[in-house]
């Protein structure tokens, strides 16, 4: 499956570079006849497994037809959480340079205020001033929701239009935050957000009249919890999990393997200890009803995708389209909702429905907005309105097969995610693997390189940090990428990887350490030859303990340079 450098194609791509050059004008403006228009589809908190094209059994044709008639990238990474992610893919830069190193809370520094900075701009905002229209629908979760200055929104921050959420995580019945343009909004009957979101897409494409390109950013929350989904979806994987996680794990390495996704002589990691156990004596149905609305729920996401390629096809727009689908970080053991039943019995039994046209005020709402009390712990059967639950750590695991650890994390399983490349009009190869390392940082410098736009210095009078990312262009054809390294920090937890090696720790390992210092002791990192064993299982720090003191000292120069450290807490 793997394709052969073509060199044909990335000469195709920097003629239509330097001929876009060649007709620009004082607009800065070149032709849209040669530039294509972008769309940006982003899935969340789902493993590397969860599609088909990349060894699932969840149904996503529509997804393996963007793979099957282009690119499947097989080491690309994000950066282990929401918001860090959507900040370093909105700007080209380490989530740190751009205000969000952790989460939507200010943490006393620049690199952890929990708001998108003003010394970055967005794909958008660079894209527009190449005359690109800007259309966003989903999940926004780059500055906090309770703001009353709306700065940070998305018509502030370079879209033409937006319909989404500006929190991070809600019913997909009724969702917290959903606005339109710059105000808030109730949701309508029949309401499912997956749906609106691609609905919303769809309706950008049609009424797009302009002369000019477009640029949409798609932003799912599917799969994240809670586990919400149709009964028509659903149904369609009724008794596909009974036999546990487990048995779902190993069914998936070998497909992947069979696929050339993975390399056989990789073991598949060893099960987490969320994972080890699938007890048929403790609440089996319930199990595997949570793993059903979870595939459910990418299911409907890649229909949505399908009526997306439709409009696409029907405006005689899909081939000059350049279309990316990635994930923000890896799957998620996060045990929301599982443990506590949430009302007592007298509860269960009142109904307090909504005034029409109310805002949901929270993100685990109490009540549906018929008046049904919302229910969680476990054995509460998912996928309704009045349910608030996750899946477990052990599917999970079986969702980041072959990898270790989950969103949070910065071993491969909280990092790798697939991204699929489709642009029938800029790359000759069809259904061909990737395999150069890339990052979320990269998006921007991409768009910039297809656009034929220019990324600023300054904007709004703020100085710009410059774009981190290297554009994928070359890749395309299959060429490599001249890099130093890619870095990452989350919660402490910390990587840096340089060609083959990645060098990693782990900050649960040592939770008094990385509070008190910023500079780890040596025998705290662990080392691994990615080529070799991209499923981190041979720690091979002891046996190259210079290239552990060389890597370390990367990291710690490449932190002090983005604020990752000194630490704010």
């Amino acid at each position: 499956m793997h394709t052969q450098p073509d060199r044909r194609q990335f000469l195709k791509t920097m003629a239509l570079t330097a001929a876009g050059t060649a007709a620009m004008g004082l607009s800065g403006c070149r032709s849209t006849r040669t530039r294509p228009n972008i769309i940006l589809i982003m899935s969340d908190d789902m493993g590397f497994s969860d599609i088909s094209c990349y060894g699932s059994e969840v149904d996503t044709p529509h997804l393996d037809r963007l793979a099957a008639n282009g690119l499947r990238y097989l080491q690309f990474y994000n950066t282990a959480r929401c918001c860090p992610t959507r900040a370093s893919l909105l700007t080209g830069l380490y989530p740190h340079q751009a205000g969000v190193g952790h989460m939507m809370n200010d943490r006393g520094t620049e690199a952890y205020q929990g708001d998108l900075s003003m010394h970055s701009v967005t794909i958008a905002q660079v894209l527009k001033t190449a005359g690109y229209a800007t259309y966003m629908s989903g999940k926004w979760h780059v500055t906090p929701s309770k703001l009353e200055s709306k700065h940070n929104w998305p018509l502030q921050r370079g879209f033409d239009r937006f319909f989404g959420t500006i929190h991070g995580a809600g019913s997909f019945y009724d969702p917290n935050t959903l606005a339109e343009g710059n105000e808030y909004i109730a949701p309508g009957e029949d309401f499912y957000y997956t749906e609106a979101i691609n609905d919303q897409v769809v309706k950008y494409i049609e009424e797009h009249e302009q002369n000019n390109p477009f640029f949409i950013y798609v932003a799912h929350t599917a799969a994240h919890w809670p586990l919400h989904a149709r009964q028509r979806d659903i149904e369609k994987y009724r008794g596909k999990y009974d036999e546990g996680w487990s048995k779902l794990r190993q069914e998936r390495y070998q497909r992947m393997i069979e696929m050339g996704l993975v390399d056989g002589d990789w073991p598949l990691s060893d099960p987490d200890a969320k994972a080890d156990k699938w007890d048929f004596e403790d609440h089996p149905d319930w199990h595997a009803r949570c793993m059903e609305v979870y595939a459910a729920m990418i299911d409907s996401m890649d229909q949505g995708i399908g009526r997306i390629i439709q409009a696409l096809e029907q405006k005689g727009e899909l081939d000059n389209t350049l279309i990316f689908f990635l994930q923000d970080n890896g799957a998620c053991a996060e045990m929301i909702g599982m443990w506590n039943p949430r009302h007592t019995e007298e509860q269960l039994n009142e109904r307090k429905p909504m005034a029409p046209g109310e805002l949901q005020k929270h993100m685990v709402p109490e009540y549906t907005r018929d008046g049904r009390p919302v229910r969680q712990g476990t054995g509460v059967m998912p996928g309704s309105a009045d349910t608030y639950i996750a899946y477990s750590g052990g599917w999970a695991n079986a969702s980041n097969t072959p990898f270790r650890m989950y969103k949070h994390w910065i071993h491969e399983g909280g990092i790798a995610t697939p991204l699929i490349v489709h642009w029938p009009a800029g790359i000759d190869a069809k259904n061909a693997l990737r395999n150069q390392p890339g990052h979320l940082i990269d998006i921007m410098a991409t768009c910039v390189d297809v656009a034929n736009a220019a990324y600023p210095t300054e904007h709004n009078g703020e100085s710009i940090r410059p774009m981190q990312g290297k554009s994928l262009v070359p890749t395309f054809a299959d060429q490599p990428l001249a890099r130093e390294a890619l870095y990452w920090e989350h919660e402490g937890n910390r990587a840096i990887r340089i060609g083959k090696w990645k060098l990693v720790s782990k900050a649960d390992d040592h939770p008094h350490t990385w509070i008190k210092t910023d500079e780890l002791p040596l025998d705290m990192w662990e080392l691994y030859d990615l080529e070799a064993d991209r499923t981190e299982m041979t720690n091979l720090a002891a046996t190259f303990p210079d290239r552990v003191k060389d890597m370390a000292g990367k990291w710690q120069a490449w932190a002090r340079q983005t604020g990752v450290v000194p630490k704010p807490y």
